[in-house]
């Protein structure tokens, strides 16, 4: 039967504060990016010309209202997007660290995000998606963290591929043993696997702090302890990207072109491009070609999203990926 979308994410729907210069009084500028990690993916989906629906819920306010124009605008279904008409759309300080990483300040105690309740779900988009993608943003408590999970079972028992992004944000959990425990969960439940170079050393920590981390490794043992993961692949930032499927092991080095101002989104980027190549090849029988392609192409379209600020309106064009691609 043909799915209405073929990847729903839930999850923050926020805007990103990122630093915009200094104004002519001295003091810092902000620019408001719309942002937050699932719709980052939808929209680069989106731009890849697939159907792509988000589950979350905003603030009954200004920024509530900036964030549904512009997912609207990037052409996301925003059916099982609610409104919270008491707490306030999540908020995001994005501080820019040497080399375009990023530190972030979170107003969200409450924020909106945390507010989407079991309840709430509409089951016709869980029922009607090819991939179902979600991080642990979403599950830092425990009303929405029962939504996600509900979420998930419903999307599973449907035949939907399971996406998961564990997207770590320290300050946001109760404790790092509480934020351990629920992103275990959700590599116990997905087939699709994005995770970063500095969650892969959370949750395995290398004996030797003095040598350098062996990913191929880590890999390795999340593989085995969650043989359900078909497809893994470790972000490394400007140090490149590895997948690891069907007993494969391929390394990519990134795109270090210049221009980078900040990093907010990369990875996002890379995880929509990732299940846009899964939307067309699958996850069975992978040769190292054609994870080799793969990872190019996501490499290639995270660095593009490194130049500009923010994350949503700054999605490249698939034919700005192709031109890397095809000079490098």
């Amino acid at each position: 039967m043909k799915k209405e979308f073929d990847v729903v994410a839930l999850g923050e729907l926020l805007i990103d504060f990122t630093e915009a210069g200094l104004s002519e009084q001295g003091n810092p500028l902000w620019e408001a990016n719309p942002g937050g990690a699932p719709c980052n993916v939808l929209a680069m989906l989106r731009k890849l010309d697939r159907r792509a629906a988000f589950i979350g819920k905003v603030g009954r306010d200004v920024y509530g209202a900036q964030l549904r124009r512009v997912v609207s605008d990037a052409g996301v279904d925003l059916r099982g997007l609610l409104e919270d008409p008491a707490v306030h759309t999540t908020l995001a300080v994005v501080h820019r660290l040497p080399g375009g990483d990023r530190d972030f300040s979170f107003y969200r105690n409450p924020g909106a995000d945390m507010m989407l309740r079991e309840d709430e779900l509409d089951p016709a988009l869980l029922q009607g998606c090819r991939i179902f993608h979600f991080g642990t943003l979403s599950m830092t408590h425990p009303g929405v963290r029962a939504a996600t999970k509900a979420a998930v079972a419903a999307a599973k028992a449907a035949g939907a591929l399971i996406s998961f992004d564990p997207n770590l944000r320290p300050p946001l959990w109760e404790s790092l043993e509480l934020a351990k425990e629920q992103i275990e969960w959700g590599l116990s439940q997905c087939d699709v696997l994005k995770i970063s170079d500095n969650e892969v050393e959370f949750l395995l920590p290398a004996e030797d702090a003095g040598a350098g981390y062996d990913y191929a490794a880590g890999a390795k043992k999340l593989l085995e302890k969650y043989p359900n993961i078909k497809l893994l692949n470790v972000t490394c930032g400007a140090d490149g990207s590895y997948s690891f499927c069907c007993g494969h092991a391929v390394y990519v080095p990134s795109f270090t072109l210049g221009g980078t101002i900040e990093t907010t989104g990369a990875g996002d980027t890379f995880c929509a491009c990732v299940l846009h190549d899964v939307l067309a090849h699958g996850v069975e029988a992978r040769g190292e070609e054609s994870l080799r392609n793969m990872l190019r192409f996501a490499n290639a379209a995270a660095y593009l999203v490194t130049t500009k600020r923010g994350a949503i309106r700054s999605m490249p064009e698939p034919a700005a990926v192709e031109a890397i691609l095809a000079a490098n």
